[in-house]
């Protein structure tokens, strides 16, 4: 990645690399599987069904984050990519990074979301809270894009520099509906997959 960038922008903020999008997706991916494992470990550990700060930890984590923004990364990145890939992932990138890499930061990401949702029941909070906490996961990282960009004069992907404010704007609004679109959706996978046994933590006794 370096190299790349080493001849495509000032030596003064390459520092600052594109990458950094897709592995803030990859970090939360990590993150909730080794919360995930820890949960399991140490329920295998003690002998409970319940581990009550980690496993509502983990839900949390999965229902709020990980799923709505696992899925809307695969459904956004891949419907530009196959429109004009030049938008967000430049064909000058196979020469660096092989295939499998953008597959892992932008495909994978979704099967493993998906079967966590079959293979393991998830408590959701309230849709007010669910929401709220997508809210800021969204908000942190919109922030984080505009700050990358103030450092280095360019967008984590070249759609974005296509973009008027007002269109920014616009986009960035979309993509938090969307999210939140995929949230609710996931929640009513959880309910039929499940039923109702899988209440909000907070209604449950």
């Amino acid at each position: 990645m370096t190299l790349l960038w080493e001849t495509a922008i000032p030596r003064k903020s390459y520092k600052v690399r594109p990458s950094l999008s897709g592995n803030s997706w990859q970090f939360l991916q990590a993150f909730f599987f080794g919360v995930a494992c820890l949960d399991d470990v140490l329920k295998r550990i003690k002998g409970r069904k319940d581990i009550k700060f980690i496993t509502a930890f983990r839900d949390l984590l999965f229902t709020t984050l990980a799923f709505p923004v696992s899925t809307f990364v695969f459904l956004v990145f891949w419907t530009i990519f196959l429109y004009d890939r030049e938008l967000v992932y430049p064909k000058v990138l196979d020469d660096i990074f092989p295939v499998w890499m953008n597959h892992a930061m932008h495909t994978f990401i979704l099967p493993f979301t998906l079967l966590e949702v079959i293979l393991r029941p998830h408590h959701y909070p309230s849709k007010k809270t669910g929401i709220m906490l997508l809210a800021a996961g969204t908000l942190a990282y919109t922030s984080r894009v505009l700050w990358i960009y103030s450092e280095t004069g360019r967008w984590v992907y070249p759609m974005l520099g296509k973009l008027s404010p007002l269109g920014l704007a616009a986009f960035f609004s979309s993509s938090y509906f969307l999210s939140v679109s995929i949230y609710l959706l996931g929640e009513k996978i959880n309910r039929w997959k499940w039923g109702d046994m899988m209440q909000p933590w907070m209604k449950r006794k």
